[in-house]
């Protein structure tokens, strides 16, 4: 058995970062989904639109979705990575590490 005494900071918030940009990925697809939902509902004239041309509502929720979600959720799990790394260190040597065991 393992023991983990020090997490490297910046290695765990690149890591939280690339996975905060995939579920952000991932929520964002499901969300533009509601974007085709009311882009179809204002072309069959179901629910009006204030724009007279351009993009609709819902093409605007669906591209900025797909482009905010994943770099807000990355900025944020790069942020969260710094702070658990940082309190994991802090931690650890007060009270010990993890015990991992390898097989």
């Amino acid at each position: 058995m393992k023991k983990i005494n020090k997490i490297s900071v910046l290695s765990l918030s690149k890591l939280q970062a690339v996975l905060g940009s995939l579920f952000g990925l991932f929520l964002g697809i499901i969300y533009s989904f509601g974007g085709l939902i009311i882009d179809t509902l204002v072309s069959s004239d179901l629910i009006s639109s204030s724009e007279t041309s351009g993009l609709s509502y819902g093409t605007i929720l669906a591209f900025g979705a797909l482009i905010g979600m994943p770099l807000i959720f990355g900025v944020l799990g790069f942020m969260l990575g710094l702070i658990e790394a940082i309190f994991y260190n802090f931690f650890a040597r007060k009270f010990g590490g993890l015990k991992v065991e390898f097989e």
